[in-house]
């Protein structure tokens, strides 16, 4: 293709495919919640049907490109792209930690008298306007207005699972950009160790992690266990499941090197893939710092 042309896609089926399997997962999802015996399966068809769409059309857009239709233009509108969906990314998180913030710093205090609130109910009884907001009572279930939250044995160590976790994707974000390097160098066997290892290194922290959720729910941090249960398991399995989809990401761009796909000069897919996973990193010790340590 001419660099000094314009790129414009040929009209596609796929994002319609797309738009039917996101509503029937969300229609399943809704029913689920209220209920519905039918809700499960009208999910999982969703998500099947999202599934082959993302399969068809990221499979369409491989074929497009090794087949030599991309040009410059072609290759600054995809990193607008994804430059764009990672700041999306961004403010997801930021509204999570926000809820972390707001309960932490303005809503437990201000239960416990502080600025304008004068006025301090009885709450339950042993409450204490200290966060984390679980530690006030034995272990066990109480009442708070009617409803029973669960108070855990113990909270999760800082400088156990988590520390060790925290190693682990800084530690795959070195060896991702040695992978980076190497392909620049274009030695493609020390492209797949490279890979492979830090692929290695995300399953290693999602087990991790899935043993941390064991061992927590056992002690009895549950969702049900006030507001810091709620938002430590929305934040770190938010996380998770970003996790999740950079490993099946970085699977992909493992076969694709191996297909050879990628040169020296030419390799978005795998620099996008690699922005993803070091904001995955970055989230990750925001996450240590504000949910676990502090």
């Amino acid at each position: 293709m001419n660099e000094q042309e314009y790129y414009v896609p040929s009209g596609t089926y796929w994002p319609i495919i797309g738009s039917i399997g996101v509503a029937t997962l969300f229609v399943g999802f809704a029913n689920q919640m209220h209920g519905a015996s039918w809700g499960a399966s009208i999910m999982a068809l969703g998500f099947s049907i999202l599934v082959f769409m993302m399969f068809g059309w990221f499979g369409q857009v491989v074929n497009e490109s090794t087949s030599g239709m991309y040009n410059s233009q072609v290759d600054r509108s995809f990193r607008w792209g994804m430059s764009w969906f990672i700041f999306s990314e961004v403010m997801f998180f930021a509204a999570f930690f926000g809820v972390l913030f707001y309960a932490r710093q303005l809503s437990v205090p201000w239960l416990g008298g502080s600025g304008n609130n004068f006025f301090t109910p009885d709450l339950w009884n042993g409450f204490s306007s200290t966060w984390k907001q679980i530690a006030f009572s034995t272990p066990g279930l109480i009442l708070q207005s009617g409803t029973a939250i669960s108070v855990p044995r113990q909270l999760v160590d800082a400088w156990g699972l988590p520390a060790l976790n925290t190693a682990l994707l800084l530690l795959s974000g070195v060896t991702l950009t040695f992978a980076h390097h190497t392909l620049r160098n274009g030695d493609r066997n020390k492209i797949i160790g490279w890979l492979v290892a830090t692929i290695v290194l995300g399953v290693l922290f999602l087990g991790f992690q899935i043993t941390e959720y064991g061992h927590a729910y056992h002690d009895g941090l549950k969702l049900t266990s006030g507001i810091y249960g709620s938002t430590f398991y929305m934040l770190t399995g938010f996380h998770g499941f970003h996790v999740t989809v950079g490993v099946i990401m970085l699977t992909v761009i493992l076969y694709r090197v191996q297909k050879g796909h990628f040169s020296a000069d030419n390799h978005f897919g795998f620099e996008g893939v690699a922005w993803y996973w070091h904001f995955v990193d970055v989230v990750w010790l925001g996450l240590f710092i504000f949910v676990y340590w502090l």
